[in-house]
């Protein structure tokens, strides 16, 4: 059941994150946005308001732990308590490795590595003091097989896979009911490409976007699904793309 269930969604100024915001509070959720343009997430709750929903946001940058608890603290204190926690904000600036570009790696870990660490550290008290709650990921097909180009994004999403299949692996042992899915898209129209600064390569992903890429909306039905399940159920793992695609 989805309605009055309280759900952070980081990276939600657009895309993904958006869509699902909507897509969830069209069903009752209470949603609460974070990402780092504010503006942007104004615009969304203020939307969500007044079509009858509830939304607040904060911006929020999920490299730092303080910007994580402090989301975390913004939804308690708005609505009592956090159900969903969906670790959505994520960089992919693909290049070769030989390119050297290393200050991008290194952003690829603090958004896609550091972001989900800081962001369950923060919300994993409250889960644990409940004995309740989902954590949802975006990881990526890059999360599932090599991709020349994407050794270190793919590194990053490999992580996360991981991250995710342990926290429910000791929950399950701990008894604490945390619920986990990771969400592993293939070519979703988003503004990921834009990350990537190579030309050629960004060329060359623009081109497989256009052809195959389907609305992130598609991926918000499945969030929605996912928490829709009942509490006794555990969705693990869902990948997802465009049917024409052969990712």
């Amino acid at each position: 059941m989805i309605k009055d269930k309280v759900v952070i969604i980081t990276g939600a100024s657009s895309g993904i994150g958006e869509a699902t915001a909507r897509l969830l509070a069209s069903r009752g959720a209470k949603v609460v946005l974070g990402a780092r343009r504010a503006d942007k997430l104004k615009t969304i709750a203020d939307d969500i308001v007044q079509g009858g929903g509830e939304a607040v946001y904060q911006e929020l940058d999920v490299t730092t732990q303080t910007d994580n608890n402090a989301i975390v603290a913004l939804a308690k204190e708005k609505f009592g308590r956090v159900d969903v926690m969906f670790l959505n904000a994520g960089i992919m600036p693909n290049s070769s490795l030989s390119a050297l570009k290393t200050n991008e790696w290194h952003q690829m870990v603090d958004v896609n590595i550091k972001g989900v660490l800081y962001g369950l550290a923060a919300v994993l008290p409250t889960f644990v003091e409940q004995k309740s709650g989902q954590v949802i990921a975006t990881s990526s097909v890059a999360g599932l097989k090599a991709y020349p180009g994407g050794a270190v994004y793919g590194g990053t999403k490999w992580f996360v896979r991981n991250f995710l299949e342990v926290l429910r692996m000791e929950s399950a042992m701990e008894g604490t009911n945390i619920r986990t899915t990771n969400i592993y898209p293939a070519a979703i129209n988003t503004e990921l490409l834009g990350t990537i600064s190579d030309p050629s390569l960004s060329d060359a992903m623009s081109k497989i976007y256009d052809q195959y890429g389907i609305s992130p909306d598609r991926i918000a039905s499945v969030v929605e699904y996912a928490v829709d399940a009942p509490e006794d159920t555990t969705i693990n793992e869902f990948t997802v793309g465009p049917a024409n695609q052969p990712w």
